[in-house]
């Protein structure tokens, strides 16, 4: 099972129980936070799409520590005239893991479809 989930602006890909680097959220190291921008779930082919999202569905995740990336080098320069610059940062990032999924509402329960099927037939339950 994955979800396809939008976590500080970006998309990303998810299962259980893995490990990625988003851009630093608020929060401390072991906290837990959740998100609720679910994009699609696909469970093992039974693909659901949010029109633009999911609205029953959240994933929790844990933070597992707060980092800089990379440091980032950008140079300009402009040939004959003398002019050039040296910048440079570090990009703050947090790592977190998937700790749960929670997906819309699982297929229905065998007494709830025969309560709607009996509903629609006219029958009284």
């Amino acid at each position: 099972m994955y979800v396809i989930v939008e976590i500080a602006g970006q998309q990303f890909k998810v299962e259980k129980d893995q490990k990625l680097f988003v851009h630093r959220l608020e929060g401390a190291e072991g906290d837990s936070v959740s998100f609720d921008k679910i994009l699609l779930i696909d469970n093992d082919g039974q693909v659901e799409i949010g029109t633009p999202v999911i609205e029953a569905a959240t994933i929790r995740a844990k933070i597992l520590k707060h980092l800089k990336g990379d440091k980032v080098i950008v140079f300009k320069k402009k040939r004959r005239k003398g002019y050039a610059v040296k910048n440079g940062h570090r990009q703050l990032f947090t790592q977190i893991q998937i700790e749960d999924i929670n997906g819309k509402a699982e297929s229905k329960t065998e007494e709830e479809t025969s309560t709607v099927e009996a509903e629609s037939n006219g029958e009284t339950v």
